[in-house]
């Protein structure tokens, strides 16, 4: 009787324990969203890549353009632009931003190889980030 109580006493803990966790988890996952956004918007660092699916549908639903100043950003709102400087050459460019991505750790924007280009990027480059605005 007694093993029997203290088996449902261990249960109650741990189920308790686990829903105390489970909501930490949930405001951790909100603090880290708006801690991410928050500093895309100040102004963050990280790698550029480029990428070239052109005619393909992007997360905002238009066809892909390589030509086009556009970029991929995992959180910014569609429609804001975005001045993308490269660290080594200090050559900028805005963009606007259209899909959704990069999605390989430690990138923090994708750009179509125009805005590559324009900012002397051949491949990965370190950029930092700054918001100018919505279109």
């Amino acid at each position: 009787m007694i093993s029997r109580k203290l088996g449902l006493l261990v249960l109650a803990g741990s189920l308790s324990l686990s829903f105390v966790t489970h909501a930490d988890a949930k405001k951790r996952l909100n603090k880290s969203f708006v801690t991410s956004e928050a500093s895309a918007r100040s102004g963050s660092h990280g790698l550029a890549s480029y990428y070239t699916h052109t005619g393909r549908r992007t997360a905002n639903g238009e066809r892909a353009n390589p030509a086009g100043l556009t970029a991929a950003h995992k959180t910014l709102p569609f429609g804001t632009m975005v001045r993308v400087t490269n660290t080594r050459t200090n050559r900028s460019v805005v963009v606007r931003i259209n899909d959704r991505g990069p999605f390989v750790r430690g990138r923090v924007i994708d750009l179509t190889p125009t805005g590559a280009r324009a900012i002397g990027m051949g491949g990965l480059a370190p950029v930092s980030l700054s918001v100018v605005g919505r279109s």
